[in-house]
């Protein structure tokens, strides 16, 4: 159920709560609007469904009948937390979202494919959090060039000119969160020894 529709099923069941739990306890309409302040025809328009609840109108009765305010709403159903989101492909790489809403944090699982091993470094804001979940991870961020192996991670400012993909030996896949706020940067990597140029 979309998050919208579900508010919109809870509200229209508060009405029936409240004449429920009102005449559960043998209370009148004249003793209630005298315990809370709400009118007699406001508090009958709202267990009919005429007049939409607000906390204004609901916190009042809650303190008169000394129930907890979920007892009228009742707890909104949680839904089917897994996400599925398509994967996007492209640029030697899959690309899987794990996060379903809008935020400062996005998570993502990666499939890099051992084809994208040739450095195109980029930055942008932001700051970038890697977990290699198999494979070798190729990673070259400002002048150093990494290797993260299965269990390593690496947290770095985006706005470093930064690539990462295979080595070339195969595929490899990863956990990736970008953000917008983060720490300063820490690589748990080694460097990966430079190849001179042979004479």
């Amino acid at each position: 159920m979309e998050p919208q529709s579900a508010i919109a099923r809870a509200l229209t069941e508060v009405g029936p709560r409240l004449r429920r739990l009102r005449t559960e306890r043998g209370v009148t309409l004249a003793a209630l609007s005298a315990a809370t302040g709400i009118s007699k025809s406001t508090l009958s328009r709202l267990e009919s469904g005429q007049r939409r609840p607000n906390l204004e109108l609901l916190l009042p009765i809650v303190q008169a009948h000394r129930v907890p305010l979920d007892e009228l709403i009742g707890a909104l159903e949680a839904g089917d937390p897994r996400t599925r989101l398509a994967p996007k492909h492209g640029h030697g790489k899959t690309v899987l979202p794990l996060t379903r809403q809008p935020g400062p944090l996005q998570t993502f699982k990666m499939v890099i494919s051992a084809s994208r091993k040739t450095p195109e470094l980029c930055h942008h804001e932001g700051y970038k959090w890697l977990y290699v979940l198999s494979g070798r991870l190729r990673l070259v961020l400002a002048d150093d060039d990494l290797v993260l192996n299965p269990g390593e991670a690496a947290e770095f400012e985006a706005r470093l000119p930064h690539w990462f993909g295979s080595t070339g030996e195969g595929p490899v896949e990863l956990l990736s969160v970008f953000g917008r706020q983060g720490e300063r940067m820490h690589v748990r990597a080694q460097p990966r020894p430079r190849v001179k140029p042979r004479p």
